[in-house]
Order: structure tokens, then C-alpha cells, then sequence
């Protein structure tokens, strides 16, 4: 665990104070890179779009200030415009090398009466964002949509931007078929060398990517394309990692916020800087979800139909059955305990309306029915999310270098979250909780991390929502950034699940109101309208939930269901 070479956190601009494009102070060493060995770029608009629209960069202007990108629209169905942005790969160096990002909008109906261009950012890291405006946009506000023209793109390293690819999917299926829903005490070392092993495919694969697909860079790349739209300030919705990606905007660039709804709002200062005390949270959310799962289920076992009276021991024998004797899949696969918690760590983001299907798919698999949605594997499709989820965090986060440090959080962290975390802590690396292992030993640059200050000084009022039985993003996140903000409001969902937008009548309600008419709700506002869990198990997926794969952006889903999640 050799400490690499660091970035300082404003490469580019060194002030991080809302002067923008900064063409960088030019004293980083830099090693020569050879040409990206990204094959997507050329072709994004063929991928996106099915024509063949092309890029026109502007030219450098005499500032050494990054080009504008110049967007040549072109349609790609269903009313949905698309283009391709070419932007620098290192802002340190804006008139150097570019990588292209696929974008999307679908414009207002009336442009004569629009309010702007709504930026939408799913989470992950590593959802499309250019899926997300396609699936989601029909089942917006009225509002938003008369109002706004509709935006998302992919950002660097995911989907039609140059995909980062560590691991090929047959060496993940080998790496989550081997993973255990109840790891043995010697798990740790060999969770260890594995993450060892997938940093070093990831310099063997995408070297010459990873250092610049940090978030400091992200924001500057939005930045960019809220130029080329013509759009004076930013109006921005972003969910999850969405909303730490709207954080460092708003601190880059304060002036330029009109609006910003951060939503399952990340803590910025635990998250980049300290990222233990950032993900000790997050397993101790994890496991409270499932924990008052498990108590309403013993509480209504009618509705729920798993546990016979014991849910919580019910689950833990499953999980220690399905390792010793896994259960073949449809595909000629095998789902085992792993398997189980890998489902469950996304599918409890839904909420108390899935608590009944949460129930059934338990019991499906007591009986070793692989049509329960909790045996399923991982598909290809959730690997094209996975890679970068771990390669953007390890490049955003300042993890310690020492390894007794690391040995002594992660197996803490298992301890302290007995339901779900001994299998994240020690399984591949896949998603937050599984990234310390890898983190901790990352070798690449970091060149495009932003480590604060995260106040965004002097900015427009900025909308945080928390909920408050958050699984993924702790509430205690969203009241730490609304408290870090210059100018935060706080949010606050009274709610099981992952953010409130979409969910909750209220909360959809404010941020709307917020997003076209910069009304910023009354301090202390709360929601408390969770729909709560259905007397039956239904018979499809509930309106909001997804029932399947990993959220927003990835297609393989058991249910597609419109509304934004």
C-alpha cells in the first residue's frame, strides 16, 4: 500500500472561488500519456442517437480558457434531441487533449414561455445520465416540463462517454459467484488482495482515463455545457451521487447558481476527505433499513409471509443456506448468499410500499425459486455501473494509506452492521460500502478530486433533501451539507428509502416549486407522506419502485416503472 502521487483538489482552477475555467497553474509534473484507448468516443452519437451527429468544438479562446463545445443537434426519437460535447480530458491543460460526452435534452413545448434548461443528474457514481432524462422525462411535473428544457448527459468514464472498464464481466460473474452472504473469519485478507487485484486491472484497462474522471472535473465539464446551452446560471436536479456532484459546482462556481435540489444529499467533507468516517454511516443505515424490515415483517407476518415468527433468524439461516448450497439460476448461473444481500442493498432504496414484495421474494427463496427477484446475479448491465462506481470514488476520496488502519475500519464496520455488512465489507469491490479495500491501495493520480471548500460562498439558495430512514445516503448527510452551504435549506422526508423526489407527494411538490419559481420551503419544513406498506403482496411492482437491477440507468429490470427514482 505505496502512497501515489496526489491531486491538490483544484488543479484547475487553484481558488475554487467561482472564477470557472482556470487553465491551471502549470507546475503539476505530467507524465505523457498515450492515445485513450477509448473506441466509444468517435461514435457516441451513433449509440445515442442512431444518426450520425457530430461535434464541432469551438476554438480556444485567447484566455487559454477550455472551448465551448459547439452541439449539432440531431433527433433520436420520441422527441428527444442528441449531440455529442467535446470537452479537455485534464483541465490543467484545456487546450490539450478532449474527451466527447454524450448528451441529451428534449425541449420545453412552448420556448417562448421556458424558464431555461433543467439539468438532471442520476446517481452512482455510474448511471447513464442520458437514460435517465429518456426514461423519466414523461412522468416529470407538468411543471418542470412546460418550463424547462430537459437535460442529462454521461459523464466522463460512464456509458457513452468513454465507459471505464476495470474488470470484464466474466472476471466479475467469477468474483461475485465466489463472495459469501456469510463470509468465514479469514475473510479479510484475501477481500484485500481481490481489490488489489481489480486497481491493478484498472490501470491495465483504463490508465490513461482515470485520472481525470474525478468530480472537480465533472462540475467544470457541466459548466461547459451550461455555456454551450446559453444558460447564464445553473438549474440542476441531482439525486445521490448526483447531489455531491452538484456540491462541487456550487463551490466552484457559487454565482452561477440559479437553482440546485440536492437529494439523498451526501456529507462533501466526510466523503472526499474523510471517507471512513464517511462510510461507517452508511453500513449503520444499511443495516437499520433491514433491521426494521425484519421488525415489521415479525410484526405482520400475514403481509410479509417470511420468517414463521423469527424473521430476523430466518434470514440469517438463509443467507448461511443459500452459501453451502447455492441455487442455479435461469441464465446456468448460481445465486447464493451473496447474491441475496447484493439484491437487497439496492431494492431496499424502495421504501416501505416494497416491504410486502421484499417479504414474498424472501420466502421465494426459502424454497429455492430462482423467479424471486433476490436470486438474481448481477448482469453485464450492472457491471457497466460498477466499474465506475469504484474507479470515480477512488479517485474522489483521500482514504489513509495504512493498512493496520484499514483492517481495523473495515472489520468494524462488518461488526458493527451484522445483517448486510460482513459480506460488503469483505466481497469484491462493487458498490460504497465495498470500496475502502480497493481506496485504500489505489495507485492512480488524482488529479481531478476536489477536496473543498465546500461552502459555495455568496450563491443562490441551494434545496437539500434527507430522508430520514435513508439506506444509502444517511439523513445525517443532508443536515450536515445543509449546514456546511453558505446559503443551504434543509428538506426533510420522514420516510423509509433512497431520496424523496418522485416518492413523495410533499417533497416532489417543494422541489418543483423551488426549481421553477426559486421557492425555497420555510425552514424545519418536513414531509411525512410515505406510502406505507400494501396489505397484500401486489401483484406487480408498485408505482416507484423497480424491483430488479441497480437504479437509474441500467435497463435490466425485472419492472420499468416511469417515475423518477
Amino acid at each position: 500500500m505505496t502512497t501515489p502521487a496526489h491531486g491538490s483538489g483544484r488543479s484547475a482552477s487553484g481558488s475554487g472561488s467561482g472564477s470557472g475555467t482556470g487553465s491551471g497553474t502549470g507546475t503539476r509534473a505530467r507524465r505523457r500519456l498515450p492515445r485513450l484507448r477509448i473506441a466509444l468516443a468517435a461514435a457516441v452519437s451513433f449509440a445515442v442517437a442512431g444518426t450520425a451527429a457530430q461535434v464541432m468544438a469551438a476554438q480556444p479562446d485567447e484566455t487559454g480558457k477550455p472551448a465551448v463545445p459547439a452541439l449539432a443537434w440531431s433527433d433520436c426519437q420520441d422527441g428527444f434531441e442528441c449531440a455529442n460535447a467535446d470537452v479537455p480530458l485534464d483541465y490543467g491543460d484545456p487546450q490539450g487533449r478532449t474527451i466527447t460526452l454524450a448528451v441529451i435534452r428534449k425541449k420545453a413545448p412552448d420556448q417562448a414561455k421556458k424558464k431555461g434548461t433543467l439539468f438532471l443528474q442520476p446517481g452512482g457514481p455510474g448511471n447513464s445520465g442520458v437514460d435517465f432524462v429518456r426514461g423519466n422525462y414523461a412522468e416529470l411535473p407538468a411543471s418542470l416540463r412546460d418550463s424547462f428544457d430537459v437535460f442529462g448527459y454521461d459523464v466522463r468514464g460512464v456509458g457513452r462517454s468513454s465507459q471505464v472498464q476495470c474488470w470484464d464481466d466474466p472476471t466479475y460473474t467469477k468474483a461475485i459467484t465466489a463472495a459469501k452472504g456469510v463470509p468465514g473469519p479469514d475473510a479479510y485478507e484475501p477481500a484485500v488482495r481481490q481489490a488489489a487485484e481489480f486497481d491493478q486491472a484498472c490501470q491495465d484497462n483504463a490508465g490513461d482515463l482515470l485520472p481525470y474522471v474525478g468530480t472537480e472535473y465533472v462540475a467544470r465539464d457541466i459548466d461547459l455545457l451550461r455555456q454551450a446551452l446559453g444558460e447564464d446560471q445553473l438549474t440542476y436536479y441531482g439525486r445521490s451521487f448526483g447531489s455531491y456532484i452538484g456540491t462541487v459546482y456550487a463551490a466552484l462556481f457559487p454565482d452561477r447558481v440559479r437553482a440546485l435540489a440536492l437529494d439523498g444529499a451526501y456529507d462533501p467533507e466526510h466523503y472526499a476527505n474523510q471517507p471512513y468516517a464517511y462510510d461507517r454511516p452508511q453500513y449503520l443505515a444499511l443495516d437499520g433499513a433491514m433491521s426494521r424490515f425484519l421488525d415489521w415483517c415479525k410484526a405482520d407476518q400475514a403481509t410479509c409471509g417470511f420468517g414463521d415468527g423469527d424473521p430476523r433468524a430466518a434470514f440469517e439461516k438463509l443467507k448461511a443456506d443459500l452459501d453451502a448450497d447455492p441455487v442455479p439460476t435461469a441464465n446456468g448461473g448460481q445465486a447464493n448468499g451473496y447474491t441475496l444481500v447484493y439484491r437487497i442493498l439496492f431494492n431496499i432504496n424502495e421504501g416501505k410500499v416494497i416491504w410486502p414484495s421484499l417479504g414474498e421474494a424472501l420466502h421465494k427463496a426459502q424454497q429455492r425459486d430462482n423467479t424471486s427477484f433476490l436470486l438474481r446475479p448481477p448482469s453485464a448491465a450492472s457491471y457497466d455501473f460498477l466499474n465506475p462506481n469504484v474507479v470515480v470514488e477512488c479517485v474522489d476520496k483521500a482514504y489513509p494509506r495504512d493498512p493496520a488502519l484499514l483492517k481495523r475500519k473495515v472489520t468494524s464496520f462488518a461488526k458493527a452492521a451484522p445483517l448486510l455488512g460482513p459480506a460488503l465489507a469483505y466481497g469484491p469491490p462493487l458498490y460504497d460500502h465495498q470500496h475502502a479495500t480497493a481506496c485504500a491501495q489505489w495507485q492512480g493520480e488524482q488529479v481531478s478530486r476536489y477536496d473543498g471548500s465546500f461552502r459555495a460562498k455568496g450563491s443562490a439558495p441551494i434545496l437539500v433533501v434527507g430522508n430520514t430512514g435513508d439506506p444509502d445516503t444517511p439523513y445525517q448527510d443532508a443536515v450536515a451539507l445543509s449546514r456546511e452551504l453558505d446559503n443551504g435549506r434543509l428538506l426533510t422526508f420522514e420516510a423509509e428509502g433512497h431520496t424523496a423526489f418522485g416518492r413523495s407527494a410533499c417533497a416532489t411538490d417543494a422541489v418543483t416549486s423551488y426549481l421553477v419559481d426559486l421557492k425555497v420551503p420555510a425552514r424545519g419544513t418536513t414531509c411525512a407522506d410515505e406510502t406505507q406498506p400494501p396489505s397484500s403482496t401486489p401483484k406487480v411492482a408498485p408505482p416507484g419502485t423497480t424491483l430488479g437491477e441497480l437504479r437509474n440507468g441500467v435497463n435490466d429490470r425485472l419492472d420499468r416503472l416511469g417515475v423518477l427514482r
